[in-house]
């Protein structure tokens, strides 16, 4: 069993405070109440590649939780999970792109994008819309157009900016056998 390492906790409360960086102050406004464009997603996501899903899990729920209690007052706990829920779905195809060992290939991206355009869908569209149904009594009709405005929004920047830093970060690691020893 893989135990949390010392990297991995540093990552993780780095990673919670860029997410409220970003929530913050890189957000921008859908027109639908309490949903905006959110590139803290596409930092989510990378960090997901590169960390793996307990650590994303993570910085998706705590950099949330904190972002609601900053902003707001108190967390919305519905969107809080689905955060987590995120990171950790995306987080679980990190050894399959094995983003360290460079050579991100169109395969790899086409992979990041499927799990990452599936997981948002199932959380945005689905569990927050039915979490904020059961923990909020929140309005049907109301909460599933949120669900729908953040899934797309979330999963077009998870895809465009999502992908340039998993391909501007691949780009700045040695590809896996590429050394070769001089005789």
């Amino acid at each position: 069993m893989n135990s949390f390492t010392t990297k991995q906790i540093v990552a993780t409360g780095i990673g919670a405070a860029v997410f409220i960086i970003l929530s913050r102050f890189a957000a921008i406004p859908t027109g639908v109440p309490n949903t905006s464009i959110e590139t803290a997603y596409a930092f989510l996501a990378f960090m997901a590649v590169l960390f793996g899903p307990i650590t994303a899990g993570l910085i998706g729920l705590i950099g949330h939780a904190l972002k609601d209690a900053i902003l707001y007052g108190s967390p919305w706990w519905s969107w809080v999970i689905v955060s987590g829920f995120v990171g950790l779905g995306i987080g679980l195809i990190a050894n399959r792109i094995r983003l360290e060992e460079g050579g991100l290939t169109t395969k790899k991206i086409i992979l990041f994008n499927a799990t990452q355009a599936v997981v948002q869908a199932i959380g945005w569209i689905v569990i927050a819309p039915v979490l904020d149904i059961l923990i909020y009594a929140e309005p049907a009709n109301k909460v599933f157009v949120q669900g729908a405005v953040a899934a797309t929004s979330n999963i077009l920047t998870v895809g465009v900016i999502g992908t340039l830093l998993l391909v501007t970060y691949a780009k700045t690691r040695s590809q896996a056998g590429s050394l070769k020893r001089e005789a």
